[in-house]
């Protein structure tokens, strides 16, 4: 069996998942992704099956790659670079991997929330710089923090938001009483309340055709003024052009992401150049324990259909059958 593996950080971190495929003789064909559709249509015509991470698997993608390929192993959760409807149409099974990350991500939210928050970037390339500047930063403690998206990751940092006294509003179709209780979390009728509660906004949710662009020009002029706006989840739910408007008017205060609408971003994309931004290289979920748990687990999922057997996460409903 031959497997295309394009995920950079299951390739780069060590630990038993590498054991996994090792152990399960297959032929890797390593690439560094997340992979274009063009470069996709160059590797997949012979390979049994992939292991992804945001690689752009299309109609034509799948095509190409068929009839030869037989499952795809999503590293990850996140489904929307994928032409779902057609993979299943197809007959392909497609797992993924929920429920690995969340502790990772949400951390990594707070990282952001505190650099921003207090200013550490710029502190610290101050002192790097040999210069002892001194600003002044914020607490976040009695601030409200606006959820949007209350699955696993939101539910993580609401539990967060709650360790470091703030207040906590949130908004999800599918709500959860007993936490948001146990929290203290109000729940929001609609996504635009909740949008507009905060002096914090974080966004947890998946990219659809209604979050895409949700954070424009309009829902921030709804929004506090000086408002922090985080983004672990997808940089398409943001309108960039829009955003770093209103960051170099400073009707928002700040942006920490860990997404971008153009992953690796051109130099000239404008939140690179808008004041008071922390953006990281979508590493949120790169951690030695979370790679290891979503690494572990795409490689299982993937051992586990070839073999005919039920993975431990599906996304699609497609019948799996033994190709060993």
């Amino acid at each position: 069996m031959k497997v295309l593996l394009t995920t950079t950080s299951f390739q780069d971190t060590p630990g038993p998942h590498h054991d996994k495929l090792s152990e399960a003789g297959f032929e890797l064909l390593c690439e560094r992704g997340p992979l274009t559709e063009a470069r996709m249509l160059e590797l997949v015509g012979d390979v049994d099956a992939f292991i992804c991470g945001d690689d752009e698997i299309t109609k034509a993608v799948v095509d190409r790659a068929l009839p030869r390929l037989k499952v795809i192993s999503k590293y990850g959760i996140g489904l929307d670079k994928i032409d779902v409807g057609y993979v299943t149409e197809k007959k392909i099974p497609l797992t993924f991997c929920p429920g690995v990350n969340h502790t990772t991500v949400a951390e990594h939210t707070f990282a952001l929330l505190l650099a921003l928050s207090r200013q550490l970037i710029t502190e610290a390339n101050h002192c790097a710089a040999g210069e002892w500047v001194r600003l002044t930063g914020n607490e976040i403690m009695g601030k409200t923090i606006s959820i949007i998206g209350m699955g696993r990751i939101g539910k993580e940092v609401a539990i967060r938001a709650k360790a470091f006294g703030m207040k906590a509003v949130g908004f999800d179709l599918y709500w959860d009483e007993k936490f948001a209780r146990e929290y203290n979390v109000k729940r929001c009728e609609n996504i635009e309340e909740a949008l507009n509660a905060g002096e914090v906004v974080s966004l947890h949710v998946n990219l659809t055709d209604e979050t895409r662009d949700l954070i424009n020009a309009e829902s921030i002029l709804k929004m506090k003024d000086g408002v922090i706006i985080l983004n672990c989840a997808r940089g398409e739910i943001v309108n960039s052009s829009d955003l770093a408007d209103a960051l170099n008017c400073e009707k928002v205060g700040g942006y920490g992401a860990d997404v971008l609408d153009i992953e690796p971003p051109p130099s000239d994309h404008p939140i690179l150049r808008a004041k008071n931004t922390v953006i990281t290289p979508h590493i949120g979920s790169r951690t030695y324990e979370s790679v290891q748990r979503q690494a572990g687990m795409a490689a299982e999922n993937l051992i586990l259909a070839l073999k005919g057997e039920k993975p431990l996460a599906q996304a699609n409903d497609v019948p799996i059958i033994n190709h060993t």
